[in-house]
């Protein structure tokens, strides 16, 4: 499988939805909602095995302080593949983000897969520190 992760909000916003109906947190979301979504995210990555989008994130930022995950979805044809962890690598490595100070997260029960990265889980939900974690993904 060669998946290809990408950056950029031209996405068929159909092909969005679709992922959302396996992410329980994200069921229900119309075309509409997700077509505004998109329109005030500061980032967007998604996954692809040839003209399938398999994966997506998106970040909002200041791109300086403070920047949070938001909607990290693989289709479960494609969990345990390193999908994912290809999404979080290539946010966290990307030239703006990676100076970021603080990423925050939240999550009900993906923390492990999130410490493999540097975050840790807080009052505040789960948070990635560049100042005390350095970088995770040279």
């Amino acid at each position: 499988m060669a998946v290809m992760i990408r950056e950029g909000q031209d996405l068929d916003i159909q092909q969005i939805q679709s992922l959302y109906h396996h992410a329980p947190w994200a069921k229900g979301r119309g075309l509409d909602g997700i077509k505004r979504m998109l329109e005030n995210t500061d980032y967007v990555f998604s996954a692809w095995d040839g003209p399938r989008l398999i994966g997506f994130a998106r970040i909002l930022t200041d791109r300086i302080y403070r920047a949070t995950l938001w909607d990290v979805v693989v289709h479960p044809d494609y969990q345990g593949q390193g999908v994912g962890e290809a999404l979080i690598k290539t946010i966290l490595s990307h030239p703006v983000l990676s100076k970021v100070q603080k990423f925050w997260l939240n999550t009900r029960d993906k923390q492990a897969f999130y410490e493999r990265f540097g975050f840790v889980r807080s009052d505040q939900g789960m948070v990635r520190d560049r100042a005390t974690k350095g970088d995770c993904c040279d």
